[in-house]
């Protein structure tokens, strides 16, 4: 089996009940090709250094596991090497249950929570025993600003990792996280006082401008603007101080601040479709909606380069998965600027995908001719103006065993896509939707 965690979880008994249960198909492609996911990559290492805590089970000489949470300052469990992560073992309860079963097997398996993010990594290891005496292995551990004793501590080799379906992982905050929200609720507060105090005043024309925004805590300068199609717009955003931005994932989005036609201040969300690993800029695309609420003609009237728009921090409620599977990207008229990013970003990370991208006519389609360029075979274009439509049903049919679904489009694609997974037997649980509203 080429996976190494699966080679080691996936018992002949668990395969036989993956069989009888109609899931094997979901794991079959993991036993294929060589050996994989028994080195840390960046992406695993980066995970582990920004966790405070992680959950450790050990095997006593009953037989019976043993679980203990354990905790300490940020990234205080260490990545050594590819093959190699550690933690120095700060006093606790003196009951030295771990540490009493690591002294007969060496077996651990470890669980690394993202509880905001709802991700988690699960890894399988050896442990080695790290004495007092063991002086310049602990000082590559210890962390001095934690100002804690250090009795031993635990050199783990990796023998396989697996990253986790977020499904059913509960968020929850830190104080500092819980801070930083309560700051945006204030700047929310402070936003829709001033909304009040301008809704009655209806002389502004639609044409009028504001040189400044919102009240968010991350202050953007529209650097630049450009005609993607008729219609659509897009908009770059830049720090105001030229600073790098908040890194974001595939599928967030920001709170933009847009003033309506009678002056009323509000609020529009709008899909970050610039490549989530560019640090300089976001990139917003908008369709203007004559029969829409008002804001995206607003924006259209009104937003220009040098405009400032204090906004909120950029959120993620439409999460690329982590793991290695593949993925179906289905994109319906402007929700291509959902889909856009989480298609680059799977071109970064290697991992085999397809673009399925429909919309009114091909000049009317944002980004279509870049991605082309950039995906070729990868991405299928559909222009209903020229006859052409999505099979839904043979797309999903067509899908590999273990791939995930994300689409984003108006409701009648999201419906239809529910329909067809349904008529084929497509689990939902491994279609990820965002609607437009």
């Amino acid at each position: 089996m080429a996976h190494s965690y699966h080679e080691i979880a996936f018992t002949p008994t668990i395969l036989e009940l993956q069989a009888r249960a109609g899931s094997r198909d979901n794991y079959a492609a993991m036993s294929e090709g060589s050996r994989y996911a028994d080195r840390l990559t960046e992406r695993e290492a980066g995970f582990i250094a920004q966790r405070d805590s992680f959950y450790m089970a050990s095997v006593s000489e009953t037989g019976w596991p043993y679980v203990q949470h354990r905790g300490g300052p940020g990234g205080f469990m260490k990545v050594l090497d590819e093959k190699t992560i550690g933690f120095a073992d700060y006093s606790g309860n003196r009951q030295y249950v771990s540490t009493g079963n690591f002294r007969q097997d060496d077996r651990v398996s470890l669980f690394f929570m993202d509880y905001p993010n709802r991700r988690r990594l699960k890894m399988l290891g050896r442990v080695r025993i790290v004495e007092a005496h063991e002086t310049a292995i602990l000082e590559q551990l210890e962390d001095p600003d934690y100002a804690v004793q250090i009795g031993r501590a635990f050199l783990i080799t990796v023998e396989g990792f697996d990253w986790n379906c977020p499904a059913h992982i509960t968020p929850r905050f830190t104080e500092d996280e819980v801070r930083a929200g309560l700051e945006e609720l204030v700047a929310e507060n402070r936003r829709l006082k001033r909304a009040l105090e301008t809704a009655a005043n209806d002389e502004r024309g639609s044409g009028a401008t504001d040189p400044v925004l919102g009240d968010g805590p991350l202050e953007l300068v529209i650097s630049g603007v450009r005609q993607l199609a008729p219609g659509i717009r897009a908009y770059e955003l830049r720090d105001a101080e030229g600073r790098d931005l908040p890194p974001v994932t595939a599928g967030a989005h920001l709170q933009i601040p847009v003033r309506l036609p009678g002056g009323e201040l509000t609020e529009r969300h709008y899909s970050i479709a610039s490549n989530p690993a560019r640090p300089d800029a976001y990139e917003i695309a908008v369709l203007r909606e004559e029969e829409g609420r008002g804001g995206s003609r607003a924006v259209h009237n009104s937003f220009a380069i040098g405009t400032v728009l204090r906004t909120g921090r950029p959120e993620n409620h439409f999460p690329l998965h982590e793991g290695d599977n593949p993925a179906v990207l289905i994109a319906g008229g402007i929700g291509i600027t959902a889909i856009k990013p989480m298609a680059q970003a799977l071109e970064q990370r290697g991992t085999d995908f397809h673009l399925h991208y429909a919309g009114r006519s091909r000049r009317d389609m944002a980004f279509r001719d870049r991605l082309e360029r950039q995906l070729e075979e990868r991405m299928t274009v559909y222009a209903g103006a020229d006859g052409e439509r999505i099979d839904l049903e043979a797309v999903l049919r067509e899908a590999p065993a273990d791939a995930l679904v994300y689409i984003c489009g108006p409701d009648r694609l999201i419906a239809g896509v529910m329909t067809a997974a349904k008529a084929v037997g497509f689990p939902r649980d491994r279609v990820r939707l965002e609607r437009f509203s």
